[in-house]
């Protein structure tokens, strides 16, 4: 299969073509999502919570997402593969460009880390030495100590502005791609038609250029609170390989997500 790259997102955005992406943590499931045409998967710092059963993904090291990058990129050889640089792990630049490197030797082709303007220079730096960066903005589960919880953002003008200023100066420091957390749906519009490059949404609503989705959310094996922009599309389909399947067409034709899973 020809290789998913961040030109053929750029492509997608130009026409139109919205794209379904899940985050991956191990060899059999990155495979089955490749199979089944998923093209974008991501190692999410999110596997402390879904993967090693921790309340938030702090806990999680450079080399626990090193770790699950080798096996998701050995499952899906041709996909473009994003890998979450984890909490403090890029505090600094000597810091960050010390991380991404493990990242990208261990197979991601971009790293993904959070935050706004502050952290310019560093994207424009990693950009310099060849290592693609997608930016990640809303709800950024790292921050959730300063948040107070896990809540959406970008409802008061005020802060829709600043959002909108940060995308737009990462985006001038060099991210290819942006994803868009836990945001208003007039906002997540406003911000993936002032860029450029792709947005991809979760909680975002169907604006955006692409959807990301945690898979264990979209087969409805998450525990406790689920999340309001989740979809078991596997209790509609009864098979994961169909429930794949059906995630790509609901987000293809932009029937997902439905303002149900969307904040106003």
């Amino acid at each position: 299969m020809k290789p998913t790259t961040v030109s053929t997102l750029r492509q997608w955005k130009q026409q139109g073509h919205k794209f379904a992406t899940i985050t991956a943590y191990d060899f059999s499931f990155a495979r089955l999502f490749a199979e089944e045409g998923i093209q974008v998967m991501l190692v999410g710092d999110s596997l402390g919570m879904v993967v090693q059963g921790h309340d938030s993904t702090l806990p999680v090291t450079v080399a626990d997402i090193v770790y699950h990058t080798h096996a998701v990129r050995r499952g899906a050889p041709a996909a473009l593969l994003l890998s979450d640089l984890p909490f403090m792990s890029y505090s600094t630049p000597q810091q960050t460009f010390d991380s991404a490197a493990q990242l990208m030797r261990a197979g991601a082709n971009m790293i993904k880390l959070e935050g706004g303007k502050w952290l310019a220079e560093t994207i424009k730096q990693l950009t310099e030495r060849a290592v693609p960066v997608c930016g990640h903005l809303g709800l950024t589960p790292q921050s959730v100590n300063i948040f107070g919880g896990y809540k959406i953002q970008g409802r008061e003008d005020a802060d829709a502005e600043r959002l909108l200023e940060d995308a737009l100066a990462l985006e001038a420091a060099g991210i290819q791609l942006l994803v868009l957390e836990c945001v208003p749906v007039a906002l997540a519009k406003r911000v993936t038609e002032a860029l450029s490059i792709p947005v991809i949404g979760i909680g975002a609503g169907n604006m955006t250029d692409g959807q990301i989705l945690v898979m264990h959310d979209a087969f409805g094996i998450t525990g406790g609170h689920i999340p309001k922009f989740a979809k078991n599309f596997l209790a509609e389909t009864g098979d994961i390989r169909a429930a794949v399947r059906q995630y790509i067409t609901e987000v293809e034709n932009g029937s997902y997500p439905t303002p149900q899973h969307s904040f106003q």
